[in-house]
């Protein structure tokens, strides 16, 4: 019997829920089984908060999560090129047109993507990059289990374009692409599509915007003007959202004048959270502890934000190096301050941390910076101390 409050299995199918792109009965049987019994609640919940829609087939289950604004982490991140997303869509529409467990082979399937493929130069599978596009793409297909690989190896075909693999199509083939209001074609832009995702979400769509964001805007919602009106309802109903995210998820709602963010007292596997467990995250910690003790030698502006030069970053890495650097990896203590700030400025993009202006091409540091900083032991360093 559910309880009227908090409900841990509950809890814990929304996190699976957000965190994959479907669950497969036959592969996670306990987690679909997990679902099924809250099947109802989960529908209510986010429906009523997200606008989500939650398909619970006989073979699977799988939450369509539409963004308030794509990103690029969203994305397949084996691809490499736009080529690679084009190959995977006509592979798409091959399997949609087999019937579930046939049998093909790669050859039939390079011969129908090279007719379907849009692109304003034809596919060449002599050529090796549009192999290797093909091979990106077939493994996707299979890692999201949309075919099974029979027999053979797909990477064999980047070398040899005359290897065959023999696949078979799964019953997940169908289900992959989400329906859409109207016909894809009628369509111009990506911003259409998701203006129209909106359009059955008059009711309460500021609420649906906000929950969405807070949920899937890595790690921070950002105030981004004086009338952010999604800002300020975060604002307005903070203590409501608190209590009733941190009733149904894992997470607890921290509100700044400038952002707003989801923090987790005690990591859960199953979350990609900042920091995560790379290296290069201990040089981010300590970046950003060095930069808050220190903010009063920068300008911070109305949105929270510092902005500085390339160089002043690269300098700024250099002296965080000397002073962090003894306990950091031996990758990054031989690395060259030069490169630790190209990787560091790479991964606070990534995170939506910082950004480049495309007109200036300064830094801007985000602020939600200043709340994620990292300390040494105070055991540690007094060893450090005593070993100098």
């Amino acid at each position: 019997m559910e309880e009227a409050g908090f409900d841990e299995k509950l809890q814990e199918a929304l996190g699976l829920l957000f965190e994959q792109f479907w669950i497969l009965r036959t592969e996670e049987p306990a987690a679909y089984q997990l679902v099924r019994e809250r099947e109802k609640s989960l529908k209510r919940y986010l429906s009523e908060k997200f606008g989500f829609d939650l398909i619970v087939h006989q073979h699977f289950i799988k939450l369509e999560k539409i963004p308030v604004d794509p990103k690029a982490w969203m994305g397949i991140q084996d691809f490499q090129t736009p080529q690679d997303y084009a190959v995977f869509c006509c592979g798409l529409a091959f399997t949609e047109r087999r019937s579930v467990d046939e049998q093909f082979l790669l050859s039939d399937l390079t011969e129908d993507i090279q007719d379907m493929y849009p692109g304003d130069l034809p596919l060449d599978w002599t050529n090796y990059q549009h192999r290797k596009s093909l091979v990106r793409a077939m493994k996707k297909l299979v890692e999201l289990r949309i075919m099974k690989t029979v027999d053979g190896d797909i990477d064999m075909f980047a070398n040899d374009q005359e290897q065959e693999v023999l696949y078979e199509v799964t019953v997940y083939a169908r289900y992959f692409m989400r329906s859409y209001p109207d016909d894809l074609f009628r369509y111009q832009t990506i911003r259409e599509i998701l203006d129209s995702e909106w359009q059955r979400h008059t009711a309460d769509a500021r609420r649906k915007r906000v929950y969405r964001k807070l949920l899937f805007s890595p790690p921070a919602v950002y105030r981004e003007n004086d009338n952010d009106q999604d800002f300020d309802y975060i604002r307005k109903y903070r203590n409501r959202l608190r209590d009733d995210l941190e009733q149904h998820t894992s997470f607890q709602l921290e509100i700044y004048k400038n952002c707003a963010l989801l923090a987790m007292t005690e990591r859960k596997q199953r979350y990609t959270l900042f920091p995560d467990q790379k290296a290069i995250m201990n040089v981010a910690l300590h970046f950003q502890d060095y930069l808050r003790e220190h903010r009063e030698h920068y300008s911070i502006n109305a949105m929270g934000e510092i902005r500085i030069t390339n160089n002043e970053f690269t300098q700024l890495i250099d002296i965080v190096k000397s002073q962090y650097g003894h306990g950091w990896s031996k990758k990054y203590r031989e690395m060259t301050y030069t490169a630790i700030a190209l990787e560091l400025l790479q991964l606070y993009k990534e995170w939506e941390l910082a950004d480049v202006e495309d007109d200036t091409g300064m830094l801007v540091l985000k602020p939600a910076i200043a709340r994620m900083t990292g300390h040494y032991p105070k055991d540690y360093l007094m060893e450090v101390n005593q070993h100098d």
